[in-house]
């Protein structure tokens, strides 16, 4: 069996417009989602809930809606059993993820949860997105004490960074020519100064998360079985913020890369301005990763 995850980010969450709100949870309902982690959930909680429960509903998934409705993360119950939220995801975020662990059904007693975080790094501050991705981190470095070991519980991220993956990747869309973005604040907007004084995109986000042991789960499949399809655009090129994009990206701690199978660029077209990304793991794959956790001695 393969698990779906998936990541969207739904433009305004369909702002306002209720036919284009169900034609898009109707598209992701068929995707057969696993996890699906939301970014720009706006105004899911007003009218007692409305579109918060509605999006429980169609997509037959429950759901966790962080702070400000910016993000949210739904889970299978059949597969995934709820185990914590964690709210306090650090001082610096302009749109605060939402960050949960599940157990995966068929586990042993004694295996790790899953941390699963929905992200949506800065659209205009390329120092604040850093400070961001820094905060990320975190949820790669959870060790909790069980007897006389501490296990570490592995991590699957995603959202919208905002920002550029480093170059290198076969297949991955070319980075934007700095002076050819034709709106002026964009290129402040999805650059840096660096230290030498030139202005570079921005790509620091994803260097980031990968020096800490997050991998962008895109670039390991090309890696290991050269198929580009997944390294392609998740938002279309426009005359002001330029060329095709990898903007939307998933990581996951180095432990789970065994059980990625496969993973899909869905086109989102009409619907959003983000195409949906979907990572297919291997489910008795996983199960055997966290049956067997990273340990160290207390």
């Amino acid at each position: 069996m393969l698990i779906n995850a998936a990541i969207c980010n739904f433009e305004n969450n369909g702002g306002g417009d209720r036919d284009l709100w169900q034609r898009m949870h109707d598209r992701l309902a068929s995707l057969n989602l696993h996890l699906l982690l939301r970014q720009e959930m706006w105004n899911a909680q007003d009218n007692g809930n409305e579109l918060a429960d509605a999006a429980e509903a169609v997509l037959g998934m429950p759901g966790f809606i962080g702070r400000e409705c910016c993000t949210a993360v739904y889970h299978d119950p059949k597969l995934f059993t709820s185990v914590d939220e964690y709210p306090k995801t650090g001082p610096v975020w302009a749109l605060p993820p939402t960050v949960c662990s599940f157990q995966l059904a068929g586990t042993t007693p004694g295996a790790t949860p899953m941390i699963v975080g929905s992200y949506h790094l800065n659209y205009c501050s390329p120092t604040t997105r850093l400070a961001e991705a820094e905060w990320l981190t975190k949820w790669n470095d959870k060790w909790v004490k069980d007897g006389d070991r501490y296990v570490h519980y592995p991590a699957l991220l995603g959202g919208d960074n905002n920002s550029y993956p480093v170059v290198g990747t076969p297949g991955d869309p070319a980075l934007p020519v700095l002076g050819e973005i034709q709106d002026e604040p964009h290129r402040a907007h999805r650059s840096y100064l660096g230290a030498d004084g030139v202005r570079r995109m921005d790509d620091r986000p994803d260097d980031t998360l990968r020096a800490a042991g997050l991998q962008d789960v895109a670039r390991h499949l090309v890696a290991t079985t050269g198929d580009t399809s997944a390294v392609a655009p998740t938002v279309d090129a426009c005359d002001t913020h330029g060329p095709d994009a990898r903007i939307d990206r998933i990581y996951a701690s180095k432990q789970l890369l065994p059980a990625v199978r496969e993973v899909e660029v869905v086109d989102m077209k009409g619907l959003s301005d983000h195409h949906t990304v979907v990572v297919r793991l291997d489910r008795d794959t996983l199960t055997e990763i966290l049956n067997h956790p990273l340990t160290r001695a207390a």
